[in-house]
């Protein structure tokens, strides 16, 4: 039974939109003193530019919400946050009443999932005034246990943002992490920029902190990690190889191996919501005429499976013309695990998403995806 590759490409196109619309919201509040890079942060760590180009409107006298459509992040930015206690007490209780009006709620999407609290590591010192507000914040939180993560910013001297970080520990306040960060490359002079770090580690910690339903949002909306995709990516890997194990668990005929492709299509969704990338269907037509051919859900086509065991021995038995269970999950691991390595290139610039339909590209995933079954040899 051959497939057709454009329908399949526009199912997968239809279901990528579908996953991202069903995606938990992710809620932030960030908070800390005016001028502390608060906005470049925002916009750095996450798609979508949410405070240069999304929608923002006050919710309370010092609280800006920042939201964008189709975009599952919503950004509470305490704009104006000054040393005054009057104005301390204020943002305080502001913040606390938007983290109780997301708790009485019950909905995971209205929730508050996280707080950042920004301080200014170029200011070389951290105000008492403002190490109280933090402990009282995180006193309070005691019951409503929202993460609350200190973000050293404009970290252009590691040595200060550790020497900041360490002053900071010595408080043990009730926090979940404190990183220190330069979120865009900073000249210093005509000879020497600052590259930019530490991006990496706020949206690991903040996977650390966050609940499992809001992995799959927190993997879509980060554009910075591109470990933290991988080892989400390779779990969607994992379900679908194990998916396929099932299917094969009864040896599937050549002529049906075409059942397995709803469980390596559903792959292929969950690994592009992952990484966020906005491909079209010259690029999975591209993607899986490069694998899958035109016959058989073993996303190698025909004529490549009832060759697979002499071209790689071990992979897997077949008996009496038939795909076996570890056949059918080597088979899944090696597309997902092929398709990783071909965005990994794109999400470094080392390719382009236009390039994943040329010539170089079906080659390259055709490689990719061979090099990952010899490897499967023998599992």
């Amino acid at each position: 039974m051959d497939i057709n590759l454009e329908k399949a490409a526009g199912d997968v196109i239809k279901e990528i939109a579908e996953k991202i619309k069903n995606l938990n919201k992710l809620n932030i509040i960030v908070a800390g003193k005016t001028g502390v890079g608060k906005s470049t942060l925002i916009n750095t760590v996450f798609r979508g530019e949410m405070t240069t180009t999304g929608i923002g409107k006050p919710v309370t006298t010092h609280i800006q919400e920042y939201t964008k459509k189709d975009i599952p992040l919503k950004i509470y930015d305490t704009r104006g946050f000054e040393l005054k206690q009057e104005v301390q007490d204020q943002v305080k209780k502001e913040i606390w009443d938007t983290i109780n009006a997301g708790l009485a709620s019950k909905n995971i999407n209205e929730a508050i999932h996280c707080i950042w609290y920004c301080i200014n590591t170029a200011s070389q010192r951290v105000d008492p005034e403002e190490i109280n507000w933090i402990r009282e914040l995180s006193e309070e939180n005691k019951i409503a246990k929202v993460p609350i993560i200190i973000v050293l910013t404009q970290s252009f001297s590691k040595k200060n943002a550790e020497q900041m970080k360490n002053v900071l520990l010595e408080e043990n306040l009730n926090i979940a992490q404190i990183v220190p960060v330069l979120a865009v490359d900073y000249e210093i002079s005509d000879d020497y920029t600052a590259p930019a770090y530490g991006l990496d580690n706020l949206i690991q910690v903040m996977g650390e902190a966050l609940p499992d339903e809001l992995m799959d949002t927190l993997s879509y909306l980060q554009i910075v990690n591109l470990e933290e995709k991988k080892k989400h990516a390779r779990k969607a890997v994992v379900a679908a190889t194990i998916a396929a194990a099932g299917e094969g668990a009864a040896p599937i005929p050549f002529s049906d191996s075409f059942l397995l492709i709803p469980t390596q299509l559903g792959m292929i969704v969950s690994i592009t919501v992952i990484f966020g990338f906005d491909v079209n269907k010259s690029i999975l037509i591209a993607l899986l005429s490069s694998t899958i051919g035109s016959g058989g859900a073993t996303l190698l086509g025909k004529t490549v499976v009832t060759n697979l065991v002499k071209m790689i021995p071990g992979i897997g038995t077949v008996a009496g013309g038939a795909i076996s269970a570890s056949t059918a999950s080597v088979i899944t691991a090696a597309l997902g695990e092929a398709y990783i390595q071909i965005l990994s290139l794109v999400f470094k610039g080392e390719m382009s998403l236009e390039e994943l339909s040329s010539k170089k590209g079906k080659e390259m995933m055709s490689s990719f995806f061979i090099d990952e079954l010899k490897k499967g040899k023998g599992k």
